[in-house]
């Protein structure tokens, strides 16, 4: 799509701004392709050499083991130093305040965070029709068959989540049930309404995804995330009389992803796990470690197994073990979508017939905040 001339204008004067901050030096803008690539976008410089806009993602962003997601957009230029990169995220929101006010980052990474700011504020201005005045047509939000259905779901739900917290008020008042067992209602109907806001949050999701927005990427706990995760599906499972053990001693770790998408990617793997144990009932372990500057997520359980045949097939779209009308074949393949795609990781299966399954998902740690000295050039 063409850029109008106004905002090419407008990104080359905040890229060459940057570069005046920056002693001169040439401050280029990248976007990352569909094949995992950094394309120059546009430079402070009217004729930029190769030399200026050839930014390795290997050396950089992958070794800093920041997520390659595809459409995000990087801003950047040569550290003083010379072949060392001082880079930053184009986004439309300033970063989390530095722990305990604190600020690790250097003059050179913080003009570029300014500069990453304005162009996705930019960006933002220039995407509405008629500029920043204009007010965006409600029927945008649901211009294809996905966004249709989660628009009429999500009515239904939010009208469902006002009855159960009029519910929990009533039954708060109830004094004809004892007090021990209105805590107890009170605490499951709470953990509908968890489950209900989990399916909105779900459900704008794909509306998002519907009109070709991009995943949602943030810094935030992924051990609170899957501890969560695991609390709520031990309760699921009670039902099956399959237990969920959880075993780790990590008290927080940091990622930058989108929460929800790591989130359904356990609940995929405990799901699969649990209808493979569905035949003899035995505990579904998941375990969470720290290797080295990597979060291992195991998940393991003592069901049915997979053939070896069905293993190198198991991730591709449409291909399930499961009987007709029980599996769509396409749980495992988002799972390996957002591993690879939104966190640069990967994922192993180990799988013995009649055994049991382990699946091993593997992240890569970005650099923590309250604890690793930040590197020059290391984005957040």
């Amino acid at each position: 799509m063409t850029r109008p001339e106004p905002f090419v204008e407008g990104r080359r004067e905040i890229l060459r701004q940057a570069s005046i901050a920056l002693g001169g030096r040439p401050v280029t803008v990248w976007e990352v392709s569909a094949r995992a690539e950094l394309e120059p976008q546009g430079s402070s410089e009217p004729a930029p050499t190769h030399h200026d806009t050839k930014l390795d993602v290997d050396a950089t962003l992958r070794r800093w083991n920041i997520p390659i997601v595809e459409g995000s957009r990087w801003v950047g230029c040569r550290a003083s130093a010379g072949e060392l990169w001082v880079v930053a995220p184009v986004r439309t929101r300033p970063p989390a305040p530095p722990p305990d006010g604190r600020e690790r980052r250097s003059r050179d990474r913080l003009t570029l965070e300014l500069a990453g700011l304005c162009l996705g504020l930019l960006d933002r201005r220039e995407s509405q029709p008629g500029g920043a005045t204009a007010r965006p047509d409600p029927l945008q939000d649901i211009t294809t068959l996905p966004g249709i259905i989660a628009h009429e779901l999500a009515n239904p739900l939010t009208a469902a989540r006002a009855g159960l917290q009029l519910a929990m008020e009533s039954l708060g008042r109830w004094t004809e049930v004892a007090a021990g067992r209105r805590l107890e209602l009170l605490d499951e109907l709470g953990q509908i309404v968890d489950d209900v806001d989990r399916s909105l949050g779900f459900l704008r999701a794909v509306k998002d995804r519907a009109r070709g927005a991009l995943a949602r990427s943030e810094r935030f706990d992924a051990v609170r995330v899957i501890r969560s995760c695991c609390t709520l599906e031990s309760r699921v499972l009670k039902e099956k009389k399959i237990p969920l053990e959880f075993d780790s001693t990590l008290e927080r770790v940091y990622l930058k992803g989108d929460p929800n998408a790591l989130y359904d990617l356990l609940v995929n793997l405990i799901r699969n796990a649990a209808d493979a144990s569905a035949a003899r009932p035995a505990p579904i372990r998941v375990g969470l470690a720290q290797v080295g500057n990597a979060l291992r997520l195991t998940v393991q359980d003592e069901g049915a197994g997979i053939r070896p045949q069905d293993v190198e097939r198991i991730f591709e779209p449409g291909y399930t073990t499961k009987e007709f009308g029980e599996g769509s074949g396409m749980g495992l393949v988002v799972v390996q979508s957002v591993v690879r795609s939104m966190f640069a990781g990967s994922i192993d299966v180990q799988s013995t017939l009649g055994t049991g399954t382990t699946v091993v998902v593997t992240l890569p740690i970005p650099p923590q905040r309250t604890v690793d000295p930040r590197p020059e050039g290391v984005a957040s």
